[in-house]
């Protein structure tokens, strides 16, 4: 133990190393964007740092770790959204889309509400069960399950025949 680490610090330090790549990877299907990634990552470890006591004493401190990232992510996406539609101006510029559009999972995912973006990362990327995913939301399994199946049906009809391409640019 290094001089000016507690036992605790010194556990939740062998913890962060040990998950980081996995809360990451988790982060990164959430956001779609590197950074973001990174900051939801950060803010994660953090918070888990501040209430690491309870954190490492849950019966699986990685479900307690993916927990946090889930509720934080719902969370500031939703702070976010509420900050752009108080922020909005009335005539937006629509987006330009050209015929170099990639059209890929990740683009699709990002325009699922982030609810329903989450359960289905969480329920197919993650492979938790339904209502392993219906309580890290705090919702019903019915829920869980009918959101995924609106959820997959949007990005069946956004992805077409399930190919995935790009044009070349």
């Amino acid at each position: 133990m290094t001089a000016g680490h507690s036992p605790d610090a010194t556990g939740f330090e062998e913890f962060a190393r040990a998950s980081q790549r996995r809360l990451y990877r988790t982060a990164y299907l959430l956001c779609g964007d590197a950074d973001a990634a990174r900051d939801l990552t950060q803010t994660t470890l953090a918070k888990l740092f501040q209430h690491w006591g309870r954190a490492s004493a849950a019966d699986h401190p990685d479900a307690y770790a993916r927990t946090v990232l889930t509720r934080t992510y719902i969370a500031e996406r939703r702070r976010r959204l509420r900050d752009f539609r108080a922020h909005t101006p009335i005539a937006a510029p629509a987006p330009e889309a050209g015929p170099e559009l990639t059209v890929t999972l990740l683009a699709a995912l990002a325009e699922l509400p982030p609810r329903a973006r989450a359960m289905v990362v969480l329920r197919y990327w993650e492979d938790l069960s339904v209502e392993t995913v219906a309580e890290l939301l705090r919702c019903s399994p019915s829920t869980v399950k009918s959101q995924c199946s609106r959820s997959l049906a949007t990005l069946r009809t956004r992805l077409g025949d399930a190919r995935l391409y790009t044009t070349p640019s």
